[in-house]
């Protein structure tokens, strides 16, 4: 997809690799980025920056904030999925399942309420795309992040779920699998951790080029290969970060 001209939706637009996207969807050409976040004002310093800017109050857990987004951005043709959340908890040295219902509703069920509501625009015709911002923990288990590495797995099938629902439509639909990123949500990752920057501008080189999946960035094509080349092996080497159970 060329991004030249295109009308996007942006969600999780306040946060690092949020950021980062605008820059990129700014600089190859976007006419409009409506900017998804759970408060507007989170994004006022970017609004200032160029009048292509629309900030949407959109919180993936209340549908009737996804409903009064969808009306509102009924013209785009690119969805970026990208809003997110991670406890980083295991399952049972978890106290509950507050963090992991949390992760599922805004890693999975969020995707798929807004993909439901906006099925009749054009992102989702021929022509359009969706990317779906996930995580090389869709592949891999991480028992420290283990009921977020759950949530992202559910989100990888749901991707290659739309993507065989979109083929006869013409749909491009892209998973973007980065591993740890130097954001405010990734701080308790070890590094090295790609920047936001490498996030975006890999997710849109390969969007432009036709993929339906990437890794970007050196390190997550390093993690990916290397699961590929040895997956028990690095799933046995992950298993050993755990939460202590009290």
């Amino acid at each position: 997809m060329n991004i030249e001209g295109s009308v996007v939706l942006l969600t999780g637009a306040n946060g690092g690799i949020g950021r980062a996207f605008v820059e990129q969807l700014l600089k190859r050409g976007a006419s409009k980025i409506y900017l998804g976040v759970r408060n507007p004002a989170a994004v006022q310093d970017l609004v200032g920056q160029s009048d292509r800017l629309v900030p949407i109050e959109l919180d993936l857990s209340r549908p009737d904030q996804i409903a009064r987004a969808a009306s509102a951005v009924s013209d785009i043709n690119l969805l970026i999925n990208n809003a997110g959340t991670a406890a980083f908890s295991g399952a049972l040295s978890a106290r509950d399942t507050t963090g992991a219902r949390a992760e599922m509703e805004a890693n999975y069920f969020g995707v798929l309420a807004l993909s439901q509501a906006l099925r009749d625009t054009a992102a989702f015709h021929a022509g359009g795309a969706i990317v779906n911002i996930l995580s090389v923990l869709s592949h891999i288990t991480l028992p420290v992040a283990g009921t977020y590495s759950a949530s992202k797995a559910a989100a990888l099938h749901l991707t290659r779920t739309l993507r065989a629902e979109l083929k006869s439509r013409g749909v491009q639909v892209l998973a973007v699998l980065p591993a740890q990123t130097d954001t405010a949500m990734g701080a308790a990752l070890p590094e090295p951790k790609l920047t936001p920057q490498q996030v975006a501008s890999g997710a849109l080189d390969a969007l432009a080029a036709g993929a339906e999946e990437v890794f970007p960035g050196e390190l997550s094509q390093a993690t990916a290969k290397a699961f590929k080349d040895d997956p028990e092996g690095i799933q046995a080497q992950l298993a050993q970060l755990v939460h202590a159970i009290d």
